[in-house]
């Protein structure tokens, strides 16, 4: 658990943070998120990632497997439909319609993020990690996208659970992105994608 203490005097706000549960550590199998960097490896593959809801949370996993530099190229986090807009090209009206939260926009994410980080793979993820009741969204849900250069390559909606924090959904959202491309990989073990 994480506890946050705000501090403040006449001039400034001081934030503490303190961990008092390290299972925030582990949001994904080590031996799973090596078997990742073992086959991109295999396949002279690297992989980018636009991430929204999971803000990074999926980049930072994949910077801890052994020899990540040698298929992680990096991402974006993109919180907002004129983030997106901007660096990835997704039609800000459409983007504005659904709040960036559409499978048509996981995808052209996956494919933009790609050219942008000189990579083979792009895993993307956007929805929602929380319910926003004043937007009469009850749910956690998230769409994902992972595209080889110009094809998509998965296309899928994830769920969350409504009744646990936003943290944990967006732990809970990145276990199943990085599950999903460690079982692409392993499906197509010896073969490219």
């Amino acid at each position: 658990m994480l506890k946050i203490i705000f501090v403040s005097n006449k001039s400034s706000v001081t934030i503490h943070l303190f961990i008092t549960d390290m299972n925030y550590m582990t949001i994904f199998d080590l031996e799973k998120l090596n078997r990742i960097s073992l086959l991109l490896q295999e396949r002279k593959q690297t992989i980018a990632c636009a991430e929204s809801c999971t803000v990074g949370l999926i980049q930072n996993t994949l910077s801890r497997a052994i020899d990540a530099t040698s298929f992680f190229q990096g991402g974006m986090t993109l919180y907002n439909d004129g983030q997106k807009a901007k660096h990835l090209h997704v039609n800000p009206i459409f983007a504005a319609s659904c709040n960036s939260v559409d499978r048509k926009i996981a995808e052209k994410m996956a494919l933009e993020i790609v050219p942008v980080f000189n990579a083979e793979l792009g895993l993307s993820i956007t929805g929602y990690a929380q319910p926003i009741p004043h937007r009469s969204i009850d749910d956690c849900y998230a769409y994902l996208a992972i595209a080889e250069g110009t094809e998509i390559i998965l296309s899928k909606k994830i769920e969350g659970d409504p009744l646990q924090d936003l943290f944990e959904n967006q732990s809970i959202f990145s276990k199943k992105a990085l599950d999903e491309l460690l079982g692409i990989l392993e499906k197509q073990e010896g073969h490219p994608l």
